[in-house]
């Protein structure tokens, strides 16, 4: 048998989340079925992240375990993407299997995983555009970036994050997360590859604004995150920038633990999952 990595990128604006779910259209279930027709057998992926509806990966993990026998490992990606992405839009589906790797014997794409890379996008103009509405948040006012800054620099280390988890979570045995850094950046809106230059807010002074339009990506990575805890750690970034909120406030909510002390939770469209880590030597076959 083969364990095999699947590295996944998807666009999630049709999609129910990640987990599969009866009568809805979700990513693994939608990879699932293309497994299953593609290998003549029932496949269950094993994934890292339960991504919610509308929210989008660059690079979500998945394992699978298949027979030695069959297409081989370097084929399963081109094969599975063909299934995908027949009688689609330009021969492109929403989503697309990246790589196939073959793994150790025992590794497991979640419980192997030692922490992933989130990034948000936010489209800052006076006018909202129409063309960006299920990849960015958008907001139409100024930020104050150095302000937002500041407060992200509170919220890295390892912290009791019960105050950036949504109401009503599946209680969890612990909050503590450690959060490895959170990065600020801003691109021009019109030309933002993923790898332009940005990362120049050392250079602002507080109440300084760049030119409208920009995105402003907030890339935010850890060892593990609870329910909507991003999105709260950019709708509490967010209210800091437009002045809604102090600096200070967010020590405050990670010292009380109280929900109502963060800021909103940021729609799901901005967030992208872009990366996943795990230990060097869990990758060694």
């Amino acid at each position: 048998m083969r364990n095999i990595l699947l590295k996944i990128a998807y666009d999630g604006t049709d999609f129910s989340g990640w987990q599969r779910q009866p009568d809805k259209r979700t990513v693994c279930g939608t990879l699932e079925a293309a497994l299953s027709e593609l290998l003549g057998f029932e496949v269950k992926l094993d994934g890292t992240s339960r991504t919610d509806a509308g929210v989008h990966a660059l690079g979500q993990c998945a394992s699978l375990v298949i027979p030695d026998d069959g297409i081989p490992t370097e084929r399963l990606a081109k094969a599975v993407n063909d299934r995908l992405s027949f009688g689609r839009l330009e021969g492109i589906g929403d989503v697309r299997v990246l790589s196939a790797e073959e793994m150790p014997e025992g590794f497991h794409a979640r419980y192997s995983s030692e922490g992933k890379r989130y990034i948000y996008r936010i489209y800052v103009s006076p006018v909202k555009s129409v063309f960006r509405r299920t990849r960015f948040y958008q907001l139409q006012g100024p930020l104050d970036l150095v302000a937002m800054s500041s407060a992200a620099r509170l919220l890295s280390g390892e912290h009791d994050f019960a105050a950036f988890m949504s109401s009503g979570s599946t209680p969890q045995e612990s909050t503590v997360r450690k959060i490895y850094g959170i990065d600020l950046n801003i691109y021009p809106a019109e030309e933002s590859p993923r790898d332009a230059f940005g990362g120049f807010l050392d250079r602002l002074e507080p109440g300084d604004d760049p030119q409208f339009p920009y995105e402003l990506r907030i890339s935010v990575s850890g060892n593990g995150f609870l329910y909507n805890m991003v999105r709260i750690i950019v709708g509490t970034l967010v209210e800091v920038g437009q002045g809604k909120r102090d600096v200070q406030s967010v020590s405050e909510a990670l010292e009380k633990g109280d929900r109502g002390l963060a800021g909103h939770t940021a729609p799901p469209h901005g967030l992208y999952l872009d990366e996943v880590f795990f230990a060097r030597e869990t990758l060694k076959s």
